[in-house]
């Protein structure tokens, strides 16, 4: 399918590594996007910027409200959600709380937010994607917060998938579960590390790409790991 200018698409944490990677992969291909962030990128045709606060409903009602502006009656093709970060810590952790908290709002947060403007502004056939992890599939005792909040989109990714979710009709959801990315930030923290394992995001902006415009796209609700080897990445749903 050819992209033409009608072709939309939403990223939520485009400033973000994954985000700018995904976003200017989309630019490329001549789509139409717009940044849902904390912080601009210029390279968006257009910007909704989060503000921060304590309430998630506050900051739901003011991302929604801003989206709706921007947006009138006008439908996207696709929201890639890939807002996230990551912070350790077990339960004994001092930063355990203030930990779990930052995860619960880059991760569920911005997820939650990401299905609702699904359900108000994907097309028919859209794509919907969030970001999991796959650590979260098992025990995280070392990132206890990470873990819950990951393990929650998970969830939030098998329940949009069923009727009577509220997504459009013949909207798919998708859940990414990376292992390691290999952003500067990553590079920066763990320099003597594999780098050969961890997946490039070129690879996932590829990937979001051809199933929006329908290419090898998984069934809605699959939770599919991103298992990068030797430089190779193999994508897989998990069974």
């Amino acid at each position: 399918m050819a992209a033409t200018v009608n072709n939309r698409v939403i990223v939520y944490g485009g400033r973000g590594a994954l985000g700018s990677a995904c976003l200017h992969y989309f630019k490329t291909k001549g789509w139409w996007v717009a940044n849902v962030d904390i912080a601009v990128n210029e390279e968006a045709d257009a910007n909704v910027l989060v503000k921060l606060s304590e309430s998630f409903t506050e900051q739901a009602d003011q991302v929604t409200s801003d989206v709706a502006q921007l947006l009138g009656e006008q439908k996207v093709d696709a929201i890639v959600c890939v807002a996230g970060g990551w912070a350790g810590g077990n339960c004994s952790s001092k930063d355990l709380y203030k930990n779990s908290d930052l995860m619960w709002k880059q991760s569920v947060w911005t997820s939650t937010i990401s299905s609702h403007l699904a359900s108000l502004y994907l097309k028919t056939g859209g794509l919907l994607t969030l970001a999991g992890a796959k650590a979260s599939k098992s025990a995280t005792p070392g990132m206890v917060g990470y873990g819950m909040a990951k393990a929650a989109v998970h969830q939030l990714c098998l329940s949009l998938a069923e009727e009577g979710s509220g997504l459009p009709a013949g909207a798919t959801v998708v859940a990414i579960l990376p292992v390691t990315l290999d952003t500067p930030m990553n590079r920066k923290f763990m320099p003597n590390a594999d780098f050969s394992s961890w997946t490039p995001l070129e690879y996932i902006a590829e990937t979001f790409h051809s199933w929006a415009t329908g290419s090898g796209r998984p069934a809605s609700g699959s939770l599919i790991q991103l298992v990068t080897t030797g430089g190779k990445t193999e994508a897989s749903p998990v069974q």
